[in-house]
């Protein structure tokens, strides 16, 4: 397991770790799992399009698998989830652009929720999903706390199935 902070400075973090490993270290990763912001206050289930079906690119093979492992979850709570795609905005990328398999959640940031996004989930059409995004009101009170609990467990039932079984 490893943890970055700062994201927002650059992928300082991550690229350095990817770029200080060799290959054989490499191959040893079997999976990216990334979780930038699961609490949203006007929150949406995205959940990263790692097949690439209804976003591209798709991540590296393997990763269809890992968006089936949340998506399954989701759908096993009767929640819905949507596809986000992998913009190279997170920590993810330097994982991909190596080959190595990602996913992950993302509950939204400065994007704007849709008039169908607010009939499934709640919130505000036309506002952004998270209004404080970068900004000084950003703190532990600016978070959407069901949003954060699903996110939460659909990672822990992540983390939990891949480390139990790598197929």
């Amino acid at each position: 397991f490893a943890f970055w902070g700062a994201e927002e400075s650059g992928l300082l973090g991550s690229e350095h770790y990817v770029a200080s490993l060799s290959s054989d270290e490499l191959s040893g990763i079997y999976a990216n799992l990334n979780y930038d912001m699961l609490g949203s206050p006007n929150y949406v289930r995205f959940v990263y399009d790692g097949d690439g079906s209804s976003t591209e690119p798709a991540g590296p093979p393997g990763s269809g698998a890992i968006e089936k492992v949340f998506t399954d979850f989701f759908d096993s709570k009767g929640l819905a989830s949507e596809p986000t795609e992998f913009s190279g905005r997170s920590d993810y990328g330097p994982f991909i652009a190596v080959g190595i398999p990602a996913g992950g959640l993302f509950s939204g940031a400065e994007g704007v929720k849709t008039d169908e996004q607010a009939a499934v989930y709640g919130g505000t059409a036309g506002e952004a999903y998270d209004p404080c995004y970068h900004q000084a009101c950003d703190t532990w009170f600016n978070l959407n706390y069901t949003a954060l609990d699903q996110m939460t467990d659909a990672a822990a039932h992540a983390g939990w199935t891949l480390a139990r079984s790598q197929s």
